[in-house]
C-alpha cells in the first residue's frame, strides 16, 4: 500500500522564545515493512541542522534557531509503499543496537506483581501464541480513553487505573515482556485508520525479539499485529526514548502545543 503522511507541529508561546535546541526523529528508515519513496522535514534551521543515528538507531536532525519568535511549526512529510508481514519485522543484520540493550527497564516500563502475573501468559513453550495472550489480557483491563493518563504515567499506574492509550499499553506490554528476560521495545509511528479502530493517526506500539523469527510487532490498543496500514517512525526503550521531537528552549513561557497528523492512501496514479 502506498501512504502519504502529513505530520505538524506547532508550538506558540505567550512571551517570545529566546533560543532552543530540538532533536527532531520525524525521520522513518526502510525495513522490511516498508520503504520511504519519498520524505521531508520543513521547520527553521532544517538546512543547517546536524544529522546523526542516535543508540537505537534512529535518524535524528539536531536543529537550533534564536529568537525571538513567538512560534515554531515543524511539518514532516512524505510517501511512503508498506507491506503486510503479519508484523514481523525478522533480524535487523545491519544494526548497531545490541537486543540486550532493550531488557533495560526505565521509571516507565517497571513492573510489578500485577504485571508480571500478565507476563506469565507469555511464558510457555508457544511464545507467538503467548504474546498475543498477553496482548489480549492488557487490552481487556485497560480500556482505550483519551485524556485519563499522562506523558509521565508509567506502566505500573496504567494498568492500576484500568483505562489509558497506545503508549500506556505499549508500556505495560514491554514492562511484561522484560520482566520474563524478552527484549521488547517501544515504537512511535503512524496508523491508516478505519473506523473501528480505537486510536490516532500517530500511534505506538510494541515488539518483540522471538527467537527463530526475529522482532515482532504487537498493536495492543486494536489487539492486532501492524499491518501495511502502519509506518514505523522511532524505536526506544519506552516513549520517551522514542519521542519524535524533544528538545531545550530559553524563555517562551506558557508553551501551547498544537499537533496535527494526516495518513491517507495515495491516489491511484501515484502507485502506478
Amino acid at each position: 500500500m502506498r501512504l502519504t503522511v502529513r505530520h505538524t507541529t506547532s508550538y506558540r508561546y505567550e512571551t517570545p522564545l529566546a533560543n532552543a535546541m530540538q532533536q527532531l526523529r520525524l525521520t522513518p528508515e526502510d525495513c522490511q515493512s516498508q520503504k520511504i519513496v519519498e520524505w521531508s522535514i520543513d521547520t527553521p534551521g532544517i538546512e543547517r541542522a546536524t544529522t546523526y543515528k542516535d543508540a537505537f538507531g534512529n535518524q535524528v536532525h539536531m536543529v537550533s534557531g534564536e529568537g525571538p519568535v513567538e512560534e515554531v511549526e515543524i511539518t514532516a512529510s512524505g510517501i511512503v509503499d508498506t507491506t503486510d508481514t503479519n508484523g514481523i519485522l525478522g533480524h535487523e543484520l545491519d544494526a548497531g543496537t545490541p537486543p540486550r540493550l532493550f531488557t533495560r527497564v526505565t521509571p516507565l516500563t517497571q513492573s510489578n506483581q500485577a504485571i508480571r502475573k500478565l507476563a506469565a501468559h507469555a511464558e510457555g513453550h508457544d511464545r507467538i501464541a503467548g504474546f498475543h495472550a498477553l496482548m489480549h489480557a492488557i487490552r481487556d483491563k485497560v480500556d482505550y480513553k483519551i485524556g485519563v493518563t499522562e506523558t509521565s504515567t508509567s506502566a505500573t499506574a496504567a494498568l492500576a487505573a484500568g483505562e489509558g492509550v497506545c503508549q500506556d499499553h505499549a508500556h505495560i506490554f514491554i514492562a511484561a515482556a522484560r520482566s520474563i528476560g524478552v527484549p521488547a521495545r517501544y515504537v512511535s509511528g503512524y496508523l491508516l485508520l478505519e473506523e473501528e479502530q480505537a486510536s490516532e493517526a500517530h500511534h505506538a506500539w510494541a515488539e518483540v525479539l522471538v527467537q527463530g523469527l526475529g522482532w515482532i510487532g504487537f498493536d495492543i490498543s486494536n489487539a492486532m499485529c501492524p499491518t501495511d496500514r502502519y509506518i514505523r517512525l522511532t524505536v526506544g526503550l519506552d516513549s520517551r526514548s522514542a519521542a519524535p521531537i524533544r528538545g531545550i528552549r530559553f524563555g517562551g513561557l506558557e508553551e501551547n502545543l498544537r499537533v496535527e497528523v494526516d495518513v491517507a492512501q495515495a491516489a491511484l496514479q501515484q502507485q502506478q
